[in-house]
């Protein structure tokens, strides 16, 4: 059944969605979508370097991805501002990878999939990094899961509790740099940030504790990836987009929903 584009196409979609739902759930309770569209935005310049070194590609978006949520925490540490400190090394990383990509030869052309994917020429080998990378993630927020949900509610409750809140910061960033890396060639980096937070945003008014919050948005992220899919097919649009569409049509939806309180 590999054989099949279209359902290449629709596993790695799945793959992304499962994995960016609980952790886009965290980027959502901790503010921190500008964060995550940063660290997508630097992975093109990841993706040059990758080129020009002769390296993976993957790697490449990785170890940029990586030093760019670094880069954030060590600022915020310092006293920077974090809109300021995000807002700065997000457009210079995409405007320094930009300009590395006109430099490299045989990478502008392909410059559109890397900013807003190419998940229906997903091959066998990419379903093998995608799953592989999802499934690293997945494990690493269910180990930590309990501490990343104190060190959220405030870095006091969480020291309180001996939980050390930069660490649960670190653990984030490495989950958020991998997640952009194995997304890269699915939805693009553009468009990753919308995939980490829309689907989160979207469960956030049907849930009434963190665990139904991420099952439910890991179920929307699905719907999304899935339909978004079917209906790029069906209308011949871009499929990346298409996905992130249907999400926000969802979000739409769920937000006319009457919060829950008690």
């Amino acid at each position: 059944m590999f054989d099949s584009f279209l359902t290449r196409a629709a596993l790695a979609g799945l793959g992304i969605a499962l994995v960016s739902a609980p952790l886009g759930c965290f980027v959502v309770w901790r503010r921190m979508a500008y964060f995550g569209h940063a660290t997508a935005h630097a992975s093109i310049l990841g993706v040059a370097l990758g080129m020009v070194l002769s390296v993976s590609i993957l790697w490449g978006a990785l170890a940029v991805a990586l030093a760019m949520g670094l880069a954030v925490a060590w600022l915020g540490r310092r006293g920077h501002s974090s809109d300021a400190s995000i807002g700065v090394l997000s457009h210079g990383a995409l405007a320094f990878g930009l300009v590395a990509v006109a430099l490299t030869p045989g990478l502008r052309g392909d410059l559109s999939s890397y900013l807003f994917g190419d998940i229906l020429a997903v091959t066998r080998g990419d379903l093998a990094v995608i799953w592989g990378g999802a499934a690293a993630v997945m494990a690493l927020l269910a180990w930590r899961w309990r501490a990343l949900l104190t060190a959220t509610l405030g870095p006091d409750l969480a020291r309180a509790a001996g939980i050390d809140p930069r660490r649960e910061e670190l653990v984030l960033v490495v989950a958020l740099a991998v997640v952009v890396a194995v997304a890269l060639k699915v939805v693009g980096a553009l468009l990753i940030g919308a995939m980490l937070v829309i689907p989160a945003a979207a469960a956030r008014p049907l849930a009434r504790t963190p665990e139904a919050m991420a099952l439910l948005a890991a179920l929307l992220g699905a719907a999304s990836a899935l339909g978004g899919l079917w209906l790029a097919y069906l209308f011949d649009t871009p499929a990346g987009p298409s996905i992130v569409c249907l999400a926000a049509v969802l979000f739409a939806i769920t937000a006319m929903v009457p919060r829950r309180t008690g």
